[in-house]
């Protein structure tokens, strides 16, 4: 039986290795891809420290195979596979949505019950090949350059994602404050000046990501969250605040923060999954926005990660990029989770394995 090299978990609590695994074969229905690139994820790292007995209430079983922003070309098809064919080149939806229940009928497969994925309980894309469960959670990239597709997977379709929710409150006189501008936060500010005609503001402390948010669209950034930032918004504004703030951190400052710059009846969404929580001096009620909402993101519909490749096909999207080959894959994991790099992580695999 061939084999092929993966990056795995190998129990929980244990840091990842790589592993000489079975190259999979598609049962009924399956599509198996072989990997062109996958972007890496703070999900990535985060995986190996989970307690056995919460893995164990999702149904989820070690070994795995970490990556769950996946770009690569059809390799074969299981009996009943259609709508793609051999040699297609296709970006995998970050989740594995299984079509059938009440949310995925409506198209809200973000909210799927099913709640494992590749990468994250079933095998993901750090190896050669992997099997994706059905042919409708494919998109075509053409000839897109599977490097800048493969984090749209995640990265930029849970910040469009995030963006949708929101639109409908954008207009040219509103305000939108992006927190934090790395890899999502980056893809959200682009969202922003594409399809709103808000007034963007993102609040990054790094230097160099400030000055990469003004070049993908912001009008301005503002320098970290501190004591005066909730002021600096509210200065900006009329005093008003803003009228969505989209924060890709979520440590207990900028949630802070977020939902005090939110206008009446404006919108807070917290994505980024810090683990942060809103300290409050009168009581969480008085804090929030007075007829507004607070709500967290749930990654991408497969549609929505349509619409983003769609945009990145139009060279529509700037995609930020730190390409690292498969062979310094642990180099790359300590750059990104030592949040050195500028750019989104993303490795290229091998085109001969």
């Amino acid at each position: 039986m061939a084999e092929m090299r993966a990056f795995q978990i190998p129990g929980w609590q244990s840091a990842p290795v790589f592993n000489q695994v079975p190259v999979p074969t598609p049962g009924p229905g399956q599509v198996l891809l072989k990997v062109s690139a996958v972007g890496l994820c703070h999900t990535d790292i985060a995986l190996p420290s989970y307690p056995a007995d919460f893995a164990s209430q999702l149904n989820w079983k070690v070994p795995f195979t970490l990556g769950h922003e996946i770009s690569g070309t059809v390799a074969a098809l299981g009996a009943g596979a259609t709508g793609v064919e051999i040699g297609d080149a296709v970006v995998a939806s970050a989740a594995n949505p299984c079509g059938s229940c009440w949310y995925c009928l409506r198209g809200k497969d973000q909210n799927c019950v099913v709640t494992s994925g590749r990468g994250y309980g079933d095998d993901g894309g750090l190896a050669e090949y992997v099997i994706v469960t059905s042919p409708r959670q494919l998109v075509s990239i053409g000839d897109l350059d599977p490097v800048i597709a493969a984090p749209l997977a995640d990265a930029g379709a849970t910040a469009y994602h995030g963006v949708n929710r929101v639109l409908h409150k954008l207009t040219p006189d509103t305000t939108a404050v992006v927190i934090g501008t790395g890899g999502l936060g980056g893809y959200a500010v682009q969202f922003l000046h594409l399809l709103s005609g808000a007034h963007v503001i993102a609040v990054e402390p790094n230097e160099q990501r400030r000055e990469l948010a003004l070049k993908l669209g912001a009008d301005e950034a503002i320098d970290g969250v501190d004591e005066g930032t909730v002021a600096a918004i509210k200065e900006r504004t009329g005093g008003r605040g803003a009228d969505v703030v989209l924060d890709f951190v979520g440590v207990d400052a900028t949630i802070s923060a977020g939902v005090q710059a939110t206008a009446r009846g404006g919108s807070y969404g917290v994505v980024g999954a810090a683990g942060g929580s809103l300290p409050s001096q009168q009581g969480w009620f008085h804090d929030l926005p007075r007829d507004g909402e607070v709500f967290t993101y749930q990654g991408s519909s497969v549609n929505e990660l349509r619409g983003v490749i769609s945009l990145a096909q139009r060279g529509l999207l700037q995609s930020p990029i730190v390409e690292f080959p498969f062979d310094q894959l642990e180099d790359a994991y300590a750059q990104f989770g030592a949040g050195t790099l500028t750019g989104r992580a993303v490795i290229r695999m091998p085109a001969g394995e």
